[in-house]
């Protein structure tokens, strides 16, 4: 039995309905089932392997406008990270002095939440990097 060419399988399939089987369910040489689903699936596999990924934000017009908004919207997370530490840590002290646990527990908890958001802003892009070329590794 020959191998089917794309145009061949096209050609043999009409509105999703396979059509190159008899009545029985029995293809043309007499076996059951056909050949043509892992035929494609092999083709689309290889068809897969062959796309590539280079990545390089130049190559779209607006490109370095975005580059500067993002600079700019780290610099504002920053900036809110930092007046959070420090509204945080006002409270913080403000309730431990007072004898008041609750304010001195969401002082503690503010100052905490703007720590770890200058930490995820500071660490986004190698984040970023390290899943892309790990990604980038798999094969």
């Amino acid at each position: 039995m020959h191998d089917p060419s794309m145009a061949d399988m096209v050609a043999r399939t009409r509105r999703g309905k396979r059509t190159d089987r008899c009545a029985g369910g029995r293809g043309p040489a007499g076996e059951v089932g056909s050949k043509m689903n892992v035929v494609l699936g092999a083709r689309s596999a290889l068809e897969l392997a062959d796309v590539r990924l280079n990545p390089k934000p130049s190559a779209l017009p607006g490109s370095g406008t975005l580059q500067q908004m993002a600079n700019g919207i780290a610099g504002w997370g920053l900036v809110l990270a930092l007046v959070a530490v420090v509204i945080g840590a006002v409270t913080w002290a403000l309730g431990s002095h007072s004898q008041n646990i609750h304010g001195a527990l969401a002082g503690r908890r503010t100052v905490l939440i703007g720590g770890a958001a200058a930490l995820v802003i500071g660490a986004a892009p190698i984040l970023i990097n390290f899943f892309f070329h790990a990604g980038t590794g798999l094969h």
